[in-house]
């Protein structure tokens, strides 16, 4: 978990190889369903090409259909996913579905600053059409809102390894690998 730009798709490619599992990220299934044109995707992308967050119903969809699929099934890391209180809730769901609950979760936190600028350079380097400065402002103003408040209900559980996402990667991966060997044993 972790605000936009902060290196949650970095790291959780990273952390996918160093412990052989999957990461599914969010905006892989967006892109994904998009690119196929699924039902799920065309929705999907009226609300991307505004700027917008996808609404709840259509990526806890996207998230179950893919918690389905075969190579999750010796394990996986969620990036970006779940944002808010009622993901929280299908994620659960869902995951005792399949007889799985979840060993951790991992916030990647920085100074806003640095996020915005990380996510405007990503724009410029990528083209992304939906990193306008408004655009990002909005979506951390979100994070702030509905999904910050999430791992204080994390912490409760017991799950939550909290770790800056600002350094070198390397730096970055190692201080979440420490922090789940502490957290995890």
């Amino acid at each position: 978990m972790g605000p936009q730009g902060v290196g949650k798709g970095t790291q959780a490619a990273r952390l996918a190889e160093v412990f052989g599992i999957v990461a599914i990220s969010t905006g892989d299934i967006f892109r994904a369903n998009i690119k196929g044109s699924t039902e799920l995707g065309t929705t999907a992308k009226e609300y991307i090409d505004k700027g917008e967050l996808v609404p709840d119903e259509i990526t806890n969809a996207m998230v179950r259909d893919r918690l389905g699929d075969e190579d999750v099934k010796a394990g996986f890391l969620l990036d970006g996913y779940p944002r808010n209180a009622a993901q929280v809730a299908e994620l659960d769901t869902a995951l005792a579905g399949f007889g799985w609950e979840l060993d951790g979760v991992i916030e990647l936190t920085a100074d806003r600053e640095v996020l915005m600028e990380r996510l405007t350079k990503r724009a410029q380097d990528e083209g992304r059409e939906d990193d306008t400065p408004e655009g990002i402002a909005r979506r951390l103003d979100i994070y702030d809102k509905e999904t910050a408040p999430l791992t204080a209900a994390y912490a409760e559980r017991g799950l939550l390894a909290k770790v800056d996402g600002v350094g070198e990667i390397s730096e970055v991966t190692d201080r979440i690998v420490a922090s789940l060997a502490t957290q995890l044993g």
